[in-house]
């Protein structure tokens, strides 16, 4: 395929993370960009501003008929597994015969022309991506990237020069997606139960990210964090080091600490070839604060100092880098309340966020609202998500939301409750959140989850205000 043969792009399910990226690097690219998604959303807006003409109501009259009555080698449809096979307009392009290819393929497509960085893991795909790409676009490399979230620094989830031959790329792992790629570097970040709808079982999962690995280019480089115990091959002729924020690896963090909001941390190298530590950065400063956000800062700034960035460069990047819209995202900062945003869907994400407010503010009251995100990663980690959840002082959870999902009978939001330990817990409609809390005496507010509960930020900052 040689997609630069393509006049027009059509998106199913424009409105993801990770689609709404594709569609914006084609608009870039001088593409005509299309595309249909279930409801709108902030981000369906900002893509609709950038010129990207998007409907939300599945029907074939509402495919634009430059789509409909182009030469069939002319239109290129990508979808998103999140769209069901039932739906009208997939089934439009199934009888008509226009292909249908996955995001996962055409962003494969894409990597082929670039030395490409992959980062894999069931998390801190985002935050790593994101802080190699500032690191490298900071210190004056020409790249493209694709993110699964939003860049505070860029305002926007890809980069694109011209110029570039250097792409950093999330590897998602959900659907084998990842088995896409043939990076010339990957880092693996973490390797944690989930996607069960896909995965039969945890070796399964791992499999998988062995495979992943096997993919590497000759010459290449594999990061591996340091507490993962699998057997991945070695790249032939190439490397493969390790990166930690709690024990010494090739690359690892000492003397961590939390100031004004931001995490403190050294950086240490460590020689392969002479055996012995030679490189310690003293008082690096990175936003996120909270040891799996150092940890990932680690892993970013090891392929610039692989790549062969100076070590000053490296620094005064990560000094800037301003984060990711989601990813710890304080809301609202005042002595009276704080407000705290998160991304957070997997039950070691939340112990990760969890206690990084903890320790950010150990004295004060937190309350959770939390958003489960799939029936079946409910049912498969409840216990492991109520212990994460029961560390808070006050508990709200919402609904579970569906995303690509049929309910799965007698898992639910109240199953999830029962469960948890807390003095002070509930279950509260989507809808009934702002009266809700309301009437609760706020000190630190934490909302977390990967579904709709963003479109609540806005209105509960409101509120609050």
């Amino acid at each position: 395929m040689n997609l630069d043969s393509y006049k027009y792009i059509y998106f199913l399910g424009v409105g993801g993370i990770g689609m709404s990226a594709l569609a914006r690097y084609f608009n870039l690219k001088g593409k005509m960009v299309f595309g249909y998604d279930q409801e709108e959303s902030s981000l369906t807006k900002k893509l609709q501003l950038e010129g990207i003409n998007i409907h939300y109501t599945a029907s074939v009259d509402m495919i634009p008929s430059v789509i409909r009555e182009s030469n069939i080698d002319d239109v290129l449809v990508i979808y998103t597994p999140a769209v069901p096979y039932s739906n009208v307009e997939i089934q439009y392009f199934n009888k008509n015969k226009i292909p249908l290819y996955k995001r996962s393929k055409i962003l494969g497509l894409i990597s082929q022309q670039f030395f490409t960085i992959a980062i894999a893991g069931t998390h801190g795909k985002t935050t790593t991506s994101a802080i190699l790409a500032h690191i490298l676009k900071d210190s004056g490399k020409e790249i493209t990237a694709f993110f699964g979230g939003v860049s505070t620094n860029y305002h926007t989830n890809v980069l694109l020069s011209a110029h570039s031959n250097i792409l950093v790329v999330e590897a998602d792992e959900y659907d084998y997606s990842f088995l896409e790629l043939k990076p010339d570097v990957a880092i693996i970040t973490s390797i944690d139960i989930d996607h069960m709808d896909i995965y039969n079982t945890e070796e399964e999962l791992q499999s998988a990210f062995i495979q992943f690995s096997s993919q590497i280019k000759e010459d290449g480089l594999l990061l591996v964090e340091e507490s993962i115990d699998l057997d991945f091959p070695v790249p032939k002729n190439g490397e493969k080091r390790t990166y930690s924020a709690t024990v010494n690896a090739d690359y690892y963090a000492d003397n961590i600490n939390i100031r004004n909001y931001e995490a403190v941390f050294d950086l240490l190298f460590h020689d392969v070839m002479l055996n012995e530590t030679c490189g310690i950065q003293n008082n690096i400063r990175l936003s996120l604060p909270g040891t799996h956000n150092i940890s990932n800062c680690i892993a970013a700034a090891a392929i610039g100092h692989y790549l062969g960035l100076s070590m000053q460069d490296i620094l005064n990047s990560i000094s800037s880098f301003k984060g990711i819209e989601r990813r710890f995202d304080f809301i609202l900062r005042n002595e009276k309340l704080v407000f705290i945003d998160d991304y957070a869907h997997h039950p070691k994400e939340l112990t990760s966020t969890i206690q990084t407010v903890q320790e950010i503010f150990p004295k004060r009251n937190l309350t959770v609202v939390f958003q489960p995100h799939l029936y079946s990663r409910t049912l498969e980690l409840s216990k492991d998500f109520a212990v994460s959840l029961s560390s808070a002082d006050q508990l709200i959870l919402l609904d579970i939301y569906p995303a690509r999902e049929h309910p799965i009978k007698g898992v639910d939001s109240n199953m999830l409750l029962d469960l948890c330990t807390n003095s002070k817990k509930e279950v509260c409609k989507k809808e009934e959140l702002l009266d809700t809390l309301a009437l609760r005496d706020l000190d630190v507010l934490l909302t977390v989850g990967a579904g709709d509960i963003s479109s609540l930020v806005q209105p509960i900052k409101h509120m609050l205000n």
